[in-house]
């Protein structure tokens, strides 16, 4: 199929880019549908189905606090993680971590 782009209209040119748009698309709309299929099939050969093997089971709980400012208790750390400012600028002045543990 060969297309002389250069006769066409401007006109002729953005219902083709649109057709062009549309036809890509769709094109990778099925090869995911394709995928799925394929993903979910390997899967139920081995007894699963494929949410067992993509969802996590395992909730994170939320960590409790370990360490409080003294100057201010309302805010804490976990001890992981970046340090936060309050913790870094108590260190820098000569306080230990220790000092400060709930």
């Amino acid at each position: 199929m060969s297309i002389e782009l250069d006769a066409m209209s401007l006109r002729e040119l953005r219902d083709l880019r649109n057709k062009l748009d549309r036809a890509i698309s769709t094109f990778e709309d099925r090869r995911k549908r394709e995928a799925l299929a394929a993903a979910e099939s390997a899967a139920r050969e081995y007894g699963f189905n494929l949410t067992d093997l993509t969802v996590s089971k395992q909730a994170r709980g939320k960590v409790a606090p370990k360490y409080a400012n003294p100057a201010d208790p309302s805010q804490t750390w976990t001890g992981r993680g970046r340090k936060p400012r309050w913790v870094q600028e108590a260190l820098d002045s000569g306080k230990k971590l220790e000092a400060m543990e709930i």
